[in-house]
């Protein structure tokens, strides 16, 4: 099975590769592993790489796939490059500059999808976080509106085929789906998703607007990055059972879980083992049985740290309203 060719049309025509390959990085992991991991991933056979400006990497990044491109191993056709919006560059006059950034780190001359990161601008500046004195993150006042406009700009001028969002609930969907004048509607939103935070409800939306659900933290957090009181996803004996009846690993059946919900899923590794054994999820089907004790593992359990500046914001409400 060809598996580059296993995608989801958008409502704008193009097509996204149902598995991506993620490339936020660890602290603890040197910069370099990621240009061997994206390199890896490519010659397993992911043609969906996902990456953003405020993770740091969009050099390694595009210097792996530029080095499986010269090696003839794939055409930058085959390839499908998302990049994000950070917060601070949402005032409309910085939106085509940061694309344009992240393009020449890349060395690419146009990105696939270009999204924005979080729909709560902070102030724009030399900090990638600005916080207050209380930790607080620090706002700016831009129309999310005014942002999106700019993205359509920038896909006018073909430096991005399409645009989406990350992080959005159904309000932040509806601000811009009810945009006067909207010319582009958004063709995904990527957010955290695995069976013990399923999304039902967002998914619901999603697909009633044709607006396609990406999964990002699809395998929950190791246990030594989870707080003790979190369970740990991949140890959840119901996991565990589904894997052994197919004869996978609860990752797959995690991953093959969000492929069969029409959701496209990301998943990140270092190990080349994995990211090989990634690619099975192709191999394989979930029973409808299984499928519906999959859906009743949701708890709303959130892995993601990261998002917790923007929690508690007044200009920023809960990802989880809908």
């Amino acid at each position: 099975m060809d598996h580059k060719h296993q995608c989801v049309a958008l409502n704008d025509g193009h097509f996204i590769p149902v598995l991506g390959f993620g490339t936020t990085v660890p602290d603890k992991v040197p910069k370099s592993e990621v240009i061997k991991a994206t390199k890896l991933a490519i010659e397993a056979g992911f043609r969906h790489i996902d990456s953003a400006y405020v993770y740091q990497v969009e050099e390694e990044v595009g210097l792996a796939i530029r080095s499986k491109i010269e090696d003839g191993t794939v055409k930058r056709e085959d390839i499908f490059y998302t990049s994000k919006l950070w917060s601070t560059f949402h005032k409309p006059d910085l939106v085509r500059p940061s694309l344009e950034q992240s393009l020449k780190k890349l060395q690419l001359d146009y990105v696939d999808l270009f999204l924005i990161h979080f729909p709560l601008p902070l102030q724009s500046g030399m900090s990638l976080l600005p916080k207050d004195e209380q930790g607080k993150a620090i706002s700016e006042a831009v129309n999310l509106c005014d942002t999106w406009e700019a993205m359509e700009k920038c896909k006018d001028a073909g430096l991005t085929k399409s645009i989406g969002v990350s992080n959005f609930n159904c309000q932040h969907l509806e601000m811009i789906l009810n945009k006067p004048g909207l010319k582009y509607k958004p063709v995904c939103n990527q957010v955290e998703c695995h069976p013990f935070l399923n999304q039902r409800k967002l998914l619901d939306f999603c697909k009633s607007n044709d607006i396609v659900l990406v999964a990002y933290g699809a395998l929950g957090s190791p246990r030594d990055r989870t707080d003790q009181n979190t369970p740990v996803l991949l140890d959840d004996p119901v996991l565990g059972a589904l894997a052994k009846k197919h004869n996978r690993t609860p990752a797959l059946i995690a991953l093959r879980y969000q492929l069969q919900r029409g959701v496209v899923v990301l998943v990140k590794s270092f190990n080349e083992k994995r990211i090989k054994e990634n690619m099975q999820v192709f191999e394989f089907q979930l029973t409808p049985e299984d499928m519906k004790i999959l859906d009743n593992l949701n708890r709303n359990v959130r892995y993601y740290p990261v998002v917790d500046v923007f929690y508690g914001h007044p200009n920023y409400p809960h990802f989880d309203e809908c």
